[in-house]
C-alpha cells in the first residue's frame, strides 16, 4: 500500500494531479481540490491506494484530516471511491465532519453524489467517529421542526439548510439565519 508520495507537481488536470518523483517516474493522483496544487510545487500527498478487478487508481490527500474523512465516507454503504473524491471537491473534512456532528442531512445530500439516503446512512453510520467536530445532534432537527411550525415546506427548508453549517451556533442562531435566507 502506498502510504504517501513526496515529489514535484508536473501536471494539473480536471480531478487530478500528477506528482514526479525523484527517479523521474509520475504518479497520477486523484485529488478533490486540483486548484490547492501549483504546477512545479514540491509537495508531500498523503494516499490511498484503490485496487478493483478492472481499475487500479490513487487518491490523494494534502492532510490526514481529509484522508480520515475520506477513509470514513468510503466505509459506508452504497459510497465508493470516486464518489467520495466527489463530495469532498465542493467542501472541506471539516465542514463533514461538523455536518455529520449536528445531524445536518441538508448539507451532506447537497454535496455531488450524495443524496438523502446516502447523507442519512453518513450520519447512521459515523455519527461519533470523527474527532474534531462539536455541535448540538438535535439542531438542525429542531430549526427544520421550528420552519415547518412556521409554515415553510420542506423543500425550502433543506435547500436554506444545505447552505448552513454552524455547528458552534446556537438553534436561534441557526433559526435566524435560515429565516433571512427563506425571506430572500
Amino acid at each position: 500500500m502506498i502510504y504517501s508520495l513526496r515529489g514535484k507537481i508536473n501536471a494539473i488536470e480536471e480531478g487530478s494531479v500528477a506528482i514526479e518523483m525523484s527517479n523521474g517516474v509520475s504518479y497520477e493522483v486523484l485529488v478533490s481540490h486540483p486548484d490547492d496544487f501549483t504546477m512545479g510545487e514540491d509537495i508531500l500527498i498523503y494516499t490511498h491506494e484503490v485496487i478493483r478487478e478492472d481499475e487500479e487508481y490513487l487518491v490523494g490527500f494534502k492532510n490526514k484530516d481529509e484522508k480520515l474523512v475520506f477513509l470514513s465516507l468510503i466505509k459506508v454503504k452504497g459510497l465508493g471511491p470516486k464518489t467520495v473524491i466527489q463530495a469532498l471537491s465542493t467542501t472541506t473534512p471539516e465542514n463533514v465532519m461538523n455536518a455529520i456532528a449536528s445531524n445536518n442531512v441538508a448539507y451532506l445530500k447537497n454535496l455531488p453524489g450524495i443524496g438523502a439516503k446516502a447523507a442519512a446512512q453518513i450520519i447512521l453510520d459515523l455519527k461519533g467517529q470523527l474527532t474534531g467536530s462539536k455541535g448540538n445532534p438535535k439542531m438542525y432537527d429542531e430549526v427544520y421542526d421550528a420552519l415547518k411550525g412556521l409554515g415553510y415546506k420542506g423543500a425550502a427548508i433543506d435547500r436554506v439548510l444545505a447552505t448552513i453549517n454552524e455547528p458552534n451556533a446556537s438553534s436561534e442562531e441557526v433559526l435566524r439565519i435560515a429565516l433571512q435566507k427563506l425571506r430572500k
